[in-house]
């Protein structure tokens, strides 16, 4: 059995106030947006409780034209701690067709910064077989960043 243990940290800096951010994770309509709906997957379930201890679930068929096309990924965060507009602490499991190729602690740190944010995310994750690994999580994370940055811009 091959394990893998990473944490990496993705710094951003968004034209929005730290409680425009903290709304982004903190309400289902305005996180699905930008995390259950992708180009790269069809969701088949999504549910969300954002309180300590509730949990986040979303499970979706990987479309084709992605790495893993057909396949059935499941996403299961518990909240730890959640301090309004500036800091958000959950476990997040992975599972790949029912099995779990992945845990991790996330934190997503939020500062003002003037008239902008900035955001930490700090991801500290252990990587079972059959997992992506630290450089697609990461790009994931990314990705999924900066699509909620681009929901907070003004239309």
């Amino acid at each position: 059995m091959t394990i893998t243990h990473d944490t990496f940290e993705i710094r951003k800096t968004c034209d929005a106030a730290p409680p425009a951010i903290f709304g982004a994770f903190a309400f289902q309509d305005r996180k699905s947006r930008w995390y259950a709906a992708s180009p790269g997957h069809e969701p088949l379930s999504y549910s969300f409780d954002f309180r300590p201890g509730g949990e986040e679930k979303l499970t979706a068929r990987m479309l084709p034209g992605t790495p893993i096309a057909g396949r059935e990924l499941c996403w299961t965060s518990t909240y730890a701690e959640i301090v309004d507009n500036a800091r958000i602490v959950f476990f997040q499991t992975l599972d790949v067709d029912q099995a779990r190729v992945s845990a991790a602690v996330v934190t997503v740190e939020i500062a003002p910064l003037g008239d902008k944010s900035e955001i930490l995310l700090t991801h500290q994750a252990v990587y079972f077989e059959g997992a992506d690994g630290p450089a697609m999580r990461r790009m994931g994370w990314d990705f999924l960043l900066d699509t909620m940055a681009s929901e907070l811009q003004p239309a």
